[in-house]
């Protein structure tokens, strides 16, 4: 991973050049060459375990509960980092973010979420939201939510309501419970991200005192400065960078089976070829940009916030563009590679037959539609964009 080392500076978060965290990257690597993780349709739970002992899930949360508060750019260098061994363990690694949706839990629930210390594991599925009529205790909650990425390894759980009044409904929010309250079912037949185990969650029954519901984006209880970040702009950054991962993943696997490769047609090696290296020098091109101006609009908006002052709409919108813009770089060049590659690059056992089907898969999600396109555009021009947009 030499090449995505040097395209910027280094976070100071210890875990990410700690000779543990190297193994961790080389024993996943090794894992997802094999199929384990594709086969099992999760990440395996010893992984799971090992993020949790590293830092990965404490890596945002504030030293007052014994967290390390890295900064959005720390984190998803991390990131990035487990995605270039594995796309579907970065993007699980990912859900290390949750505690700035968690954050707008009253005070007195975030302590208790964080009692017993700062490594919790926490897995949602939001959409659709399932109304939930008030009862004695709290909110009686049912229903079933698709995409519960990382499900299988956490230890708790949220799920999307909207609170019944009546005849009337709330404000949609997040119904947090223990992961027993849950059953997963196991629904998730994909051809990409498979080893992210996003499976249906049900429940049936279970009442949620409201001070374990928050509004989705809503203010945080919590005075960090992370907390003043755009919070939907980052949980989209985490989920965009696990594709520059996985693109950087492509090249390099690219740039290995390029030198001394032989051709049945007797054509010069790979790495000889003037197509081919004008091909990757394009998409080299275009991987480091996208990464660049990424982490350009997440350390601007960190700037201002460090400077005490409010991140305004056009960081913010810079933030949701470059994220979109990254993502479909990413998926290009994972092809990219993948076409160079020729025959070799299509068989199932080939990585980067999965590097491609997991850079496709991230453009999917709806955080990175073409609506980020019509919302960014809307403020170029002084209007506003689509609600959920900022």
């Amino acid at each position: 991973m030499t090449a995505l080392r040097a395209q910027s500076p280094r976070s100071d978060l210890s875990i990410i050049d700690g000779e543990d965290f190297q193994q961790l990257l080389d024993d996943i690597r090794r894992r997802a060459r094999s199929g384990e993780f594709d086969q099992q349709k999760h990440i395996s739970q010893d992984i799971i375990e090992r993020f949790r002992t590293l830092g990965v899930y404490r890596a945002l949360v504030p030293k007052r509960f014994g967290g390390d508060e890295c900064s959005p750019a720390q984190f998803c260098q991390m990131v990035e980092d487990i995605a270039h061994a594995d796309g579907s363990a970065g993007w699980v690694a990912s859900f290390g973010m949750s505690l700035v949706y968690l954050s707008a839990l009253p005070l007195a629930s975030i302590e208790q979420v964080y009692a017993n210390g700062p490594d919790v594991v926490f897995a949602g599925g939001i959409f659709p939201p399932q109304p939930a009529a008030f009862v004695d205790g709290g909110l009686e909650v049912n229903g079933r939510w698709k995409f519960s990425s990382g499900c299988m390894g956490a230890s708790l759980i949220g799920v999307g309501i909207a609170p019944k009044n009546g005849d009337m409904l709330g404000l949609p929010r997040m119904a947090v419970m223990p992961r027993d309250k849950v059953r997963i079912e196991q629904t998730w037949d994909v051809t990409g991200l498979i080893g992210t185990g996003s499976h249906d969650l049900v429940v049936e029954g279970v009442v949620v005192p409201e001070e374990w519901t928050f509004v989705r984006g809503g203010p945080s209880s919590l005075t960090e400065p992370l907390f003043r970040y755009p919070s939907l702009s980052f949980a989209t950054q985490v989920l965009s960078v696990v594709g520059l991962g996985v693109a950087r993943a492509a090249l390099d696997e690219l740039s290995g089976m390029a030198n001394g490769r032989i051709s049945v047609t007797g054509a010069p090696s790979l790495s000889d070829r003037p197509l081919a290296q004008v091909e990757v020098a394009k998409a080299e091109a275009a991987l480091l940009s996208a990464r660049a101006w990424f982490y350009q609009a997440i350390d601007d908006a960190w700037s201002s916030i460090l400077a005490g002052d409010p991140v305004s709409v056009e960081q913010t919108n810079l933030l949701r563009l470059s994220s979109t813009h990254a993502t479909r770089v990413a998926a290009d060049v994972a092809r990219t590679a993948q076409m160079l590659s020729g025959m070799s690059g299509v068989y199932r056992s080939s990585p980067l037959s999965r590097f491609v089907n997991d850079a496709q898969v991230i453009t999917q999600h709806a955080f990175m539609g073409d609506m980020t396109y019509q919302s960014a555009g809307a403020i170029f021009f002084g209007n506003k964009p689509l609600p959920g947009y900022l």
